[in-house]
C-alpha cells in the first residue's frame, strides 16, 4: 500500500531520512561499515516518491478535503538516487556517475584542485541552497543527502580551523538545523543572514534587535498570516521557501523553481505585501524588502540616523557579528566564501575587507553575477553546480 497520500506523509517521509542519513554519514566517515538496513530505508523512500501519481513530471499528493496539490520532486529522487549509488560504489564511481549529470565536472574539478590542494584557511563560510546544497522545489523536504554531508565534513575536519554555513533560512522550527545531517561540532549553523547561530559550546545566540523593531515585525508577521489564510493566498505557503519566520526578517514565497505561480498572481501578492509593509513603516524608517523573483524577503534595518544611514541586515554583517562573536578571528588567516547569488557577495567583501588573501568560489554560470563576484575579488574561481563543488571540497579534503 502507498504510503504517502497527503502532503502531511510525504514531509513525515522526508523527515524520516533525516535520522537514516545521520546515521550512514556517521558510519561512513569512521570507516564502519554500512547496515544494508539503512541503504535499503533510503530505497524504500525512492520507490514511495516515485510510485506516486504523475501529471507531466509533476506527482500529485492530497493537500486537504480531498484537494490534490502536484510536487516537483526533482530534489528529493536524485538526491536519493546519488545517495544510495555511492553507497553501493566506489567515490571514484561516484565521479563518473556526476560525470554523466554535469556538463564539464572533470575540468571544472581538476582546475579547482590547481587552484587550491596546497591551500588551508582559517573560515570555510558558505550559504547553503545553490552553493554547498542544491535547490529544492521547498525548503522543509531539501534534507542534506548523505554525501554532501560526507564530503563537507571531511573538508571541515582536515582543511579548516571554522567551517561556518551561513544561510538566510531561519536557524530552527522547519530551518537549517533540521535539514541538515552532518555530524554534531563539524560545522556552525548560521540562520537568518547571521543574525542566529549556534555557537560551538552548543548556545543559541543572537544578534540585538530594538524592541520597537521586533514589535513592528511581530505585527507584520500577524497580518502576513492573516493573507495566507485567504484561499487564493494559501498556496504561497506550500510552495519554495513557504512562510519563514527568521530573527529580524520574514520570508515569504511568491514563486518557486519550477514557474508554478503565474507570473501575474506572483506580482499581485507582491504588491500586496508591499502595501503591508508600507501600512506599518510609512517612512522606511524600520523595513527593507528584498524581492528574489522567487522569495519577498522584509528585513529589518540596523544603524541609527535618517533613512541614508539605515540598511537591511546583509551576509556582510552576518560575518562581522560572528567574527566578533565566536570568535572566527578572519583576520588571523585567510577564508574561503562561497555563495550562488548577489545576496552572497556581502560575505565575499566583509571576507576580503578583513583578510585580503581570502578565496572566493561561486556557484554560477551569470555573466553579470560574475562580473559583481570579481569587483570584490579579482580572483574569484566559479563553478556550474553545487555537486562540482562539493566534490572539489572533498578532493581537496583528500589531497
Amino acid at each position: 500500500m502507498q504510503r504517502i497520500q497527503t502532503l502531511k506523509n510525504f514531509y513525515e517521509t522526508m523527515n524520516a531520512t533525516i535520522h537514516t542519513r545521520k546515521q550512514i554519514v556517521s558510519r561512513y566517515l569512521q570507516n564502519e561499515p554500512i547496515p544494508s538496513v539503512l541503504i535499503e530505508d533510503l530505497n524504500k523512500t525512492l520507490n514511495e516518491l516515485q510510485d506516486l501519481p504523475q501529471k507531466g513530471n509533476k506527482h500529485i499528493v492530497t493537500l486537504s478535503q480531498e484537494k490534490p496539490i502536484e510536487l516537483d520532486l526533482n530534489y528529493e529522487i536524485q538526491e536519493l538516487k546519488k545517495d544510495i549509488f555511492f553507497l553501493e560504489h566506489t567515490e571514484e564511481e561516484f565521479y563518473n556517475y556526476l560525470t554523466e549529470l554535469h556538463p564539464d565536472f572533470d575540468s571544472q574539478l581538476n582546475r579547482g584542485l590547481s587552484l587550491f590542494k596546497k591551500e588551508r584557511f582559517n573560515n570555510f563560510i558558505s550559504d547553503r541552497d545553490g552553493t554547498v546544497n542544491n535547490y529544492c522545489a521547498r525548503y522543509a523536504s531539501s534534507v542534506q543527502s548523505a554525501y554532501n554531508a560526507i564530503f563537507l565534513s571531511r573538508f571541515a575536519l582536515s582543511k579548516t580551523k571554522n567551517t561556518v554555513i551561513l544561510t538566510s533560512a531561519p536557524l530552527m522550527n522547519i530551518g537549517l538545523v533540521d535539514i541538515s545531517v552532518s555530524p554534531e561540532n563539524t560545522m556552525i549553523f548560521a540562520g537568518s543572514k547571521g543574525r542566529e547561530y549556534i555557537h560551538p559550546n552548543g548556545d543559541k545566540r543572537t544578534f540585538p534587535i530594538e524592541k520597537n523593531k521586533q514589535k513592528l515585525l511581530d505585527f507584520f508577521n500577524q497580518e502576513i498570516q492573516a493573507l495566507l489564510e485567504e484561499p487564493a493566498n494559501e498556496k504561497y505557503a506550500l510552495i519554495g521557501s513557504g512562510l519563514q519566520y527568521k530573527f529580524g526578517q520574514t520570508t515569504i514565497a511568491r514563486q518557486d523553481i519550477c514557474a508554478t505561480i503565474p507570473e501575474e498572481e506572483s506580482l499581485l501578492f507582491l504588491y500586496q505585501i508591499q502595501k503591508i509593509v508600507h501600512s506599518l513603516d510609512p517612512e522606511n524608517q524600520n523595513f527593507r524588502i528584498e524581492d528574489t523573483g522567487l522569495d519577498i524577503e522584509v528585513i529589518l534595518t540596523i544603524g541609527k540616523g535618517d533613512s541614508e544611514g539605515l540598511k537591511d541586515f546583509d551576509k556582510g554583517d552576518g560575518i562581522q557579528f560572528l567574527n566578533r562573536d565566536i570568535p572566527l578571528n578572519v583576520a588571523e588567516g585567510p577564508c574561503l566564501i562561497c555563495g550562488d547569488t548577489n545576496s552572497d557577495i556581502p560575505m565575499v567583501t566583509k571576507a576580503q575587507a578583513l583578510r585580503k588573501d581570502s578565496a572566493t568560489i561561486f556557484v554560477t554560470m551569470n555573466d553579470e553575477l560574475r562580473d559583481k563576484v570579481n569587483a570584490s575579488d579579482p580572483n574569484a574561481f566559479f563553478v556550474s553546480s553545487p555537486d562540482i563543488l562539493v566534490c572539489l571540497l572533498n578532493a581537496l579534503a583528500k589531497s
